[in-house]
């Protein structure tokens, strides 16, 4: 029977007049019963259904398909009426939030949250590292797991993405290998959270499609400087569907309005030391001080005969489209305003699956996407133990959900009724809910043919070209990260082979890429790799690509560490408070002890000691301590550290001319981003800011 949890209060669900209850046969001469007034037959999910008769087949006497979420989701729960940490995904941090309209689309797509500008749609978002386990540090250098739960008016939409647009393989059969060799070697138990090691670059060497992948996990993208400041992905085409049935593929993309950061390697390693919450600290401290975090989510629509333009294939997962080539359309925008009240209700127990979408969305054939559609569902019965799993509250669809799955370990809502089957010839309350055909779900009519086999396309044969394409639309700072960070993971492989067939690999990729590794490593570049398919070097630079050439020019969401000591000038602190405060930035106080400093007849607190606070916790710095504070912190160790750290981690640092003595301690020779608040005021170094880092500044590691 009819289970309603609370009203959703989304709109753009228009109310429709029911047509009297009748009977009709389906084609076979099976009964389909059409719903009386509002008793639209659901998923567990909440999405409603158009035929419970029938599953769904390539052609009707074709295959049964499995990318049938209903059918799956039925004999899923009938399987289990009879009555642990994440494997991928284990380290994350979630908040609650909304989805705001700002383009309604309807001709693109019939689902009910896109049919008004202004609809608001409740959601949750977690986000997540991959090889680490619950207790692995924030800054490892990998993927992070972009996912987002909306609760909408017609079911539950699970667009589980990442913060890169690509990812490894192309086929799901390949996960458990990808997963089993970045993870921890079972013979050791190491390393944890790191990709660099035997097993994973044993892998990888052997996968070419993985190395687009690659050049984008050993580029910045894989160390961002907090989870409010990176882009996230949908990775897979999709499918929007119009109320005519007329479909159009669909890239998702989420755009941070903060704009895009990154940390250095250094500073990721220094911060897992430091403090190995920092993501999810950050996050927490932009919520609750009320920056609230926003992403706008954009699409990338194309047609089939777009697709054909290209070389590649655009099912595959390893591929993107640049946008400079389809603009990526704003239609809506993700905005954060609250924490988790208890992190393992919410954050632990929230189950996302791929398979959640709604009407007016569709998959592709994308096989990646078709086996995650398979894999994530039983994933939850082993993590939650229930096929019951959508009662637990951060799961529950919140639009009446009603259908004919019953019992079951964890059963909260109880069903009454006489009739648990259909169909059935029961009237009233007993009758139980039917599927709609006009309002239910319906699969995008896509014609499919050809033999069954097990074989990968030959239009996903091309692995080197978009990786190159990548490789130059990089600046050449990101370009040195990008070999550092080669440079570093194959540094850790134990076995000489898998580097040089690594290296062999990336010569097809870029020759001078593979040189400046193979010359960090200190070996003799190898000739390049057989290829399935000769790599294009001229494919079009994409400014996209590229944190760096997407600096935001704020500074807002940022924080600025200011040393002050006993005796620091009361307005000299509060001018750069003031020019911080009015870019959006925040500013917290170090002292030389964690009781705080003296400021004239006030005892002010701090927020650090400096010997807690590296300087890598902070996006730039500023000294201000007295005269006599600076001699005494010149002769501290983690004080120099502090000053020499942000300046070769091309921060912006200001000082007072008082703090001379420990900018010599620390060997800091004044540049362009060194700024003597003597001579410059404060709004000109927060200005300056804005670019966060002073990347002229050439130190070498």
């Amino acid at each position: 029977m009819p289970q309603t949890p609370k009203k959703s209060t989304a709109k753009g669900t228009a109310k429709r007049e029911v047509p009297a209850p009748r009977d009709r046969a389906g084609n076979g001469g099976e009964t389909h019963q059409l719903p009386v007034g509002d008793e639209v037959m659901t998923t567990a999910q909440g999405a409603p259904l158009s035929d419970g008769q029938n599953s769904l087949r390539a052609g009707d006497r074709g295959p049964t398909l499995l990318e049938d979420f209903a059918l799956r989701d039925k004999i899923f729960h009938f399987d289990h009426e009879r009555i642990p940490e994440r494997v991928v995904h284990a380290r994350g941090v979630g908040a609650h939030g909304y989805l705001e309209t700002l383009e309604a689309i309807p001709e693109l797509t019939r689902a009910a949250l896109f049919q008004e500008k202004g609809t608001r749609t409740e959601a949750f978002v977690r986000f997540s590292t991959v090889a680490g386990n619950l207790g692995s540090a924030d800054l490892a250098r990998d993927v992070r797991g972009f996912a987002v739960k909306l609760y909408t008016s017609e079911g539950n939409w699970d667009l589980v993405g990442n913060n890169i647009p690509v990812f490894f393989i192309q086929d799901a059969t390949k996960f458990p290998d990808l997963v089993h060799s970045v993870k921890e070697e079972q013979d050791r138990g190491w390393p944890q959270a790191a990709s660099a090691h035997d097993t994973f670059w044993d892998f990888i060497s052997l996968m070419p499609e993985a190395t687009h992948m690659v050049m984008w996990t050993m580029s910045d993208r894989a160390i961002p400087r907090s989870l409010r400041f990176m882009e996230g992905f949908g990775v897979h085409s999709f499918r929007l569907v119009n109320a005519a049935g007329e479909s159009r593929f669909v890239k998702f993309h989420w755009k941070p309005r903060q704009g895009m950061q990154s940390v250095l390697w250094d500073e990721a390693v220094k911060i897992n030391g430091a403090d190995p919450d920092f993501h999810r600290r950050d996050l927490h401290a932009a919520i609750t001080k009320g920056d609230l975090p926003q992403w706008d989510l954009g699409i990338q629509v194309f047609d089939d005969a777009f697709a054909d333009q290209f070389d590649f294939d655009i099912l595959d997962p390893t591929k993107l489209i640049p946008e400079e080539i389809l603009p990526v359309r704003v239609i809506a925008r993700l905005t954060m305003d609250r924490v988790v009240d208890n992190i393992f209700a919410e954050t632990e127990q929230v189950a996302f699956c791929t398979q959640n979408i709604v009407p007016g969305i569709d998959f592709s054939n994308d096989p990646l996407l078709q086996g995650r559609n398979f894999s994530y569902l039983d994933t939850q019965l082993s993590r939650l133990g229930s096929t019951n799993f959508t009662h637990i509250p951060v799961n529950a669809p919140r639009c009446p959900v009603a259908h004919f799955q019953r019992d079951g370990h964890m059963q909260t809502m109880p069903q009454t009724g006489r009739a648990n089957y259909e169909p059935n010839s029961f009237t009233g309350a007993d009758r139980g809910p039917r599927a709609d055909p006009d309002s239910g779900f319906v699969s995008a009519p896509v014609p499919e043919s050809g033999d069954k086999r097990r074989i990968r396309a030959e239009s996903f044969a091309d692995h080197y070209s978009q990786a190159n394409q990548f490789w130059r639309s990089q600046t050449p700072v990101e370009q040195e990260h990008i070999v550092g960070g080669f440079a570093f993971e194959l540094g850790k492989c134990e076995i000489e082979g898998i580097r040089t067939r690594m290296l062999a690999n990336l010569v097809n990729v870029d020759p001078d890429l593979a040189t400046r590794v193979a010359t960090k490593l200190g070996m003799d570049l190898p000739e390049a790799s057989e290829s399935a398919v000769p790599p294009r070097h001229d494919l079009p630079e994409s400014p996209a690509l590229s944190i760096l050439k997407s600096t935001p020019q704020t500074f807002a969401g940022r924080k600025i560490g200011v040393v002050v000591t006993d005796g620091t000038p009361t307005e000299s602190l509060a001018g750069l408070r003031k020019a911080a405060e009015a870019a959006g930035a925040t500013v917290e106080l170090i002292g030389p002890t964690a009781g705080g400093v003296q400021l004239g007849r006030r005892k002010v607190p701090v927020d650090h000691a400096i010997a807690g606070a590296p300087s890598v916790l902070f996006d730039a710095v500023a000294l201000l301590p007295s005269a006599d504070g600076a001699a005494e912190l010149a002769k501290r160790k983690c004080a120099k550290d502090f000053v020499a750290d942000a300046f070769g981690h091309q921060k912006f640092v200001a000082h007072s001319s008082d703090a001379q003595p420990l900018l010599t301690a620390a060997g800091v020779e004044a540049d362009g981003g060194v700024f003597d608040l003597g001579d410059r005021s404060a709004d000109e170094f927060v200005d300056a800011c804005t670019a966060l880092r002073f990347w002229e500044r050439d130190v070498q590691p």
